[in-house]
């Protein structure tokens, strides 16, 4: 595909993406039907010059679908930085991002979470879980599909999961625990565009597996859009100033509905899929209605 000529193209909307997924294609195909002119960028092949790019990207309103955490960051830094209206902003990228930075602001602005904490050495993070309590969650504060999320029963498991940590990338040392929510076998994925939230299901585990995550084998029904579960996400949404996001939610015995985690390059495959919601259509919207503003 490669980079495109972005000079020559004033009015048009843009999809930046380092990989195809059925999400990026479903979003690429309804721009196709209703004629929308949305240009592709292929990030592997984009060259910002920093200190000159700023003509080419000067209210280009560009929808970040990055899969790579670290390159949708920083593309989506560049980009805005040289005057790009970004979906989603770098703002929003950087908060949720990053588990324990969103964990803490969502806490602030009285949204319930899962209690969590924090450590950053092997013997902090042994001598914490102790006075946590077990069982606990282990998560790194970057990641996503499910993937280094651990459920750990004692101390021994903690020792071995940290041990192996040592060796990993110095973001995989900032040991971050959220407890384990007492709950159905199930999770919550609402999909916030704008102020509205188009679409939510109910997201099971798999077989043997404890975690929801649909790429760990795990199945979706729609999940209804209650005026509470509408409250908390669209809160969420403002609190990272969010454009499109897909908010996490679990339904704990003790506290209700609470957060775990705000995606800010969400997917939505299955949502459409059980749901029946046009969710490309509606993010093609959301981008038409940015560019005329």
């Amino acid at each position: 595909m490669g980079t495109i000529n972005i000079e020559e193209d004033k009015s048009s909307l843009y999809i930046l993406f380092d990989n195809i997924r059925w999400e990026e294609k479903s979003i690429i195909e309804k721009a196709k039907q209703n004629q929308i002119d949305l240009r592709l960028i292929d990030c592997r092949d984009l060259v910002l010059f920093l200190n000159e790019d700023s003509k080419r990207f000067k209210d280009r309103v560009i929808l970040q679908r990055c899969i790579s955490y670290f390159r949708s960051l920083h593309s989506t830094a560049g980009l805005e930085g040289l005057g790009a209206r970004m979906i989603n902003s770098l703002y929003t990228s950087f908060m949720c991002g990053n588990k324990l930075i969103s964990h803490i602001e969502l806490q602030k602005n009285g949204i319930q979470t899962p209690n969590a904490m924090c450590a950053f050495s092997t013997s902090s993070s042994i001598e914490a879980a102790k006075k946590f309590g077990y069982p606990i969650v282990i998560k790194p504060t970057v990641g996503s599909w499910g993937r280094l999320i651990g459920l750990l029963n004692d101390e021994e498991a903690v020792k071995a999961v940290l041990e192996d940590r040592e060796h990993m990338f110095p973001i995989y040392h900032i040991n971050y625990f959220e407890e384990f929510i007492k709950r159905p076998p199930r999770d919550i994925r609402a999909i916030v565009i704008g102020d509205e939230v188009v679409a939510a299901i109910y997201r099971y585990s798999g077989n043997n597996e404890w975690k929801t995550n649909m790429a760990l084998g795990g199945h979706a029904s729609p999940c209804p859009i209650t005026t509470e579960l509408e409250d908390i996400c669209i809160k969420s949404s403002k609190i990272f100033k969010g454009d499109i996001v897909g908010v996490d939610l679990m339904e704990s015995e003790k506290y209700g509905l609470v957060v775990h985690e705000v995606n800010n390059t969400t997917e939505f495959k299955n949502t459409v899929r059980v749901t029946g919601v046009d969710i490309p259509g509606l993010i093609v919207d959301y981008m038409v209605n940015i560019l005329k503003k």
